[in-house]
């Protein structure tokens, strides 16, 4: 007998019909003997209408009052499963997080896990029920109630399965688990039978939405076998595990991924002297704002162009602090780009493959795509490149790296 803790989405209990699709699967698993606890989202839409809800209200809503409100997304879910369930004599105990006693720091609306007492779980699990636990929340040392943020979900299911010392995390979704790139770009995309928490990671961190960077996090410090599978389609899914629980040598390639939500800054003619890119670099990330890709390129006249990405969407923010910055240390300009994109390599298996980047760059060469910057680690190699020309460049990479699916159709 097994301990199994899954997890659904709220696209997997979007409306009554998937709920009760859902609590099917779960009375088929109970019929095998496994324990199970079971981790709800809201239902689709919810959360969405709820925070909609709380801006006609006010128009900056408390963060606490906005985890009280968002928090009952959940608990609807868990309810209604617990039904589905008890109408196929499959007994259910149904919790909120701070029923569980999931403790957080109080940091609202982004809260992070810091223990969990299990017992009462564990009690219910004697007694032979489904455990149904509301994702996504918990409760701080004054008691208040608190949400771990967009897709906390996830973190939950993980953090729950890592407390229990679970067989394994089951995390169902509307895909059937993890691919090698997004199959809306490249039909010949693979699914990948395994991968491990660093690929995964990375591929979570460079765009992948399939996991949450969070919740990959947790299972790999806690070593939590973590499989994605699908609500809606039988099959065995992707198993996450350690890199050295493999028993066979990894490919060069696991996976690419891409972001399209991008933006290129330039500050053009900065002095070439030590400590500048902190003078330009300093004031963005003091702002919160997330500084990614980074190059520095000599220029003349002792002088630098300093380049870097951050998210579209603070983009314009960025530019405004770097025009300040500009004025004081009499840069030339500020150019902003909002036309790019980022597209990365991802596997393990480059610490033992000679020539990754070299075949990646000849592959896009071969397509007439320039690449405006480059950045590297041990398991990965990411490009900013054009956004026109990002379908293209993933299309392009996957057949060059030998990732295609043989037996898909389109292939």
């Amino acid at each position: 007998m097994a301990l199994i803790v899954q997890k659904y989405g709220g696209t997997s209990v979007g409306d009554i019909d998937r709920i009760d699709a859902v609590a099917e699967k779960i009375a088929k698993f109970r019929q095998k003997g496994d324990d199970l606890v079971v981790v709800v989202s809201a239902m689709s839409g919810e959360t969405n209408r709820l925070t909609a809800l709380a801006h006609e209200m006010m128009e900056r809503p408390t963060p606490r009052e906005m985890d009280v409100l968002l928090s009952t997304g959940e608990q609807v879910t868990i309810a209604l499963l617990s039904m589905a369930l008890e109408k196929r004599n499959c007994q259910a105990h149904s919790f909120t997080g701070s029923q569980v006693r999931i403790l957080t720091n109080g940091e609202h609306t982004k809260a992070r896990i810091k223990e969990i007492d299990e017992s009462l779980i564990r009690d219910e699990i004697k007694r032979g029920n489904v455990v149904v636990v509301a994702g996504f929340q918990g409760i701080d040392a004054k008691g208040n109630i608190t949400t771990l943020g967009r897709g906390g979900s996830d973190t939950t299911a993980v953090a729950l399965a890592a407390a229990l010392k679970a067989d394994e995390c089951q995390i169902y979704t509307d895909v059937e688990g993890v691919y090698t790139t997004d199959p809306r770009v490249v039909k010949e995309a693979k699914l990948l039978k395994n991968i491990t928490f660093e690929e995964m990671l990375e591929l979570a961190s460079l765009g992948a939405k399939v996991l949450q960077i969070r919740a990959v996090e947790f299972a790999g410090k806690y070593k939590v076998p973590l499989r994605v599978l699908s609500t809606f389609k039988e099959g065995v899914g992707t198993l996450i595990t350690l890199e050295e629980s493999s028993d066979m040598e990894e490919p060069a390639i696991a996976g690419i991924a891409f972001e399209r939500d991008e933006a290129k800054l330039t500050v053009a003619g900065v002095p070439d002297i030590p400590g500048i890119a902190y003078e330009v670099i300093g004031p963005v990330s003091d702002a919160g704002i997330e500084v990614d890709v980074i190059v520095q390129n000599a220029a003349s006249n002792d002088s630098n162009d300093i380049s870097f990405t951050v998210k579209r969407g603070e983009s314009d923010k960025a530019k405004q602090i770097l025009d300040s910055v500009a004025l004081s240390l009499k840069a030339r300009e500020v150019v902003l780009d909002t036309n790019v994109c980022k597209v990365s390599l991802v596997g393990v298996g480059m610490r033992s493959h000679a020539g990754i980047a070299s075949k990646m760059f000849k592959a896009l060469a071969d397509e007439n795509i320039n690449i405006e910057l480059i950045t590297t680690s041990e398991i990965k190699i990411s490009v900013v490149i054009e956004e026109k020309y990002l379908e293209l460049a993933v299309r392009s990479l996957h057949n060059v790296f030998e990732l295609n699916d043989p037996n898909c159709e389109n292939g």
